[in-house]
């Protein structure tokens, strides 16, 4: 009975410590925004936007860099379209918001040649979307005249209040 129980316990804790290696090897989860809390945030830049008196463009990326979400208000620039998906690539590429991208290239702080990556584009504007730990992605809202610096973007201010937007969904998310 003693062998039959530890033969068990064995081949129990093999499975275990073999299920553990598949897992690590093999496969892993990761979490992305839904179709709708990307749609809340680019609704929600688009009106922090409209209350300063701006017509903007807003994307929202995931975390491999792909549109998710894209609203052109109706009178913003047709440039502006691709500006906020970069913006919102950059900030999901690089972990870092565009602004403060801007910022450290200015004070040569970054390598020169970050600002030549394609699809790259160091202006205010582009925030990263994170959530528990993780990155989801990245937000860009362009059309706003800049700030008094980069880091006082009024696109930078519309995309924070994209996220803000989103931030209990994010939160609650399990």
């Amino acid at each position: 009975m003693y062998h039959t129980i530890k033969a068990i316990l064995f081949m129990a804790l093999c499975l275990v410590t073999h299920s553990g290696f598949a897992e690590s090897e093999g496969l892993y989860t990761s979490r992305s925004l839904s179709l709708e809390l990307a749609s809340k945030a680019v609704d929600g830049a688009i009106k922090a936007c409209r209350k300063k008196g701006y017509s903007v463009t807003v994307a929202v990326v995931d975390r491999g860099g792909n549109v998710t979400a894209l609203l052109r208000d109706r009178f913003a620039g047709p440039h502006t379209i691709e500006t906020a998906i970069r913006k919102a690539w950059t900030a999901n590429s690089f972990r870092q918001s565009t602004s403060v991208l801007a910022g450290l290239l200015k004070e040569g702080r970054i390598p020169n040649q970050v600002q030549h990556n394609p699809g790259a584009l160091l202006v205010g504007g582009g925030l990263v979307i994170t959530a528990q730990g993780g990155t989801l992605g990245g937000i860009g809202v362009s059309g706003a005249p800049p700030g008094s610096s980069e880091r006082d973007s009024i696109d930078g201010a519309c995309a924070e209040a994209g996220l803000e937007a989103i931030w209990e969904d994010l939160e609650l998310a399990d």
